[in-house]
């Protein structure tokens, strides 16, 4: 087990635990993507997506998971999760990442990563940057003691200015849980970390039980054509 914090784990209530738990099954998931060498240039963002669905059905009989679009190269490294761009081919010297949400034993996990094929700094600094601005935003997060979806997306669109970047995201986040996790009515983005969610994310739910929160880090560069994104369980 690999988590960062799992001294912790045993403190969290049931939900938070399953959450981590399959969180730490997408990373395994992502580890073995390049340990296998499957990023290379030459091979479509189509290709891509059809190995590390079979290498995750064959590594943890994952039959089911919620993005439409797991990769996303160069351009498409720009566009927003709700974008439906065309199909690229990985280039030499790219940038990319993926973004898979997979349902493990009923549990959402919702990771992202990036990845640079070379050595050019720029993109190297942008890999770098969503990382860092990630863990960064999540302990200004852990600081509040009441915090609005507007408020934080606000202050993650202010982060990506401090590290030289424009936030990329339409949100910066939303919930997660035992799939199918909660719904609210078409239109209602409380459940989004959003510009227009003016409602305390850190309240629980109608039942009185915690919310577990995704944060997405998305920073792009429109100049050089470039983007950076990691996401992962507060």
């Amino acid at each position: 087990m690999a988590y960062e914090n799992f001294e912790k784990i045993e403190t969290m209530n049931e939900e938070k635990q399953k959450l981590v738990l399959a969180e730490e099954k997408a990373k395994e998931l992502f580890n073995a993507v390049v340990e296998r060498g499957l990023i290379i240039p030459g091979k479509s963002e189509r290709e891509l997506t059809e190995e590390i669905v079979k290498l995750a059905s064959d590594l943890f009989g994952i039959e089911q998971y919620w993005h439409k679009k797991i990769v996303r190269t160069g351009a498409n490294t720009l566009q927003p999760y709700n974008g439906n761009p065309p199909d690229l081919v990985i280039q030499k010297d790219d940038i990319l990442f993926l973004d898979f949400g997979p349902i493990f034993e009923g549990w959402e996990a919702d990771l992202g990563r990036t990845y640079v094929i070379g050595f050019d700094p720029l993109k190297l600094k942008l890999k770098r940057d969503v990382e860092v601005a990630w863990h960064e935003a999540k302990t200004w997060y852990a600081e509040q003691s009441s915090l609005t979806g507007a408020a934080y997306f606000n202050y993650v669109t202010e982060l990506a200015k401090r590290y030289g970047w424009e936030f990329g995201g339409e949100i910066a986040g939303h919930i997660v849980g035992h799939f199918p996790h909660e719904q609210l009515e078409p239109g209602d983005l409380g459940l989004d970390i959003h510009p227009d969610n003016h409602s305390d994310i850190l309240q629980p739910d109608k039942q009185g039980n915690t919310r577990h929160w995704i944060l997405e880090i998305q920073f792009v560069d429109r100049v050089n054509n470039i983007g950076g994104y990691f996401e992962q369980l507060l």
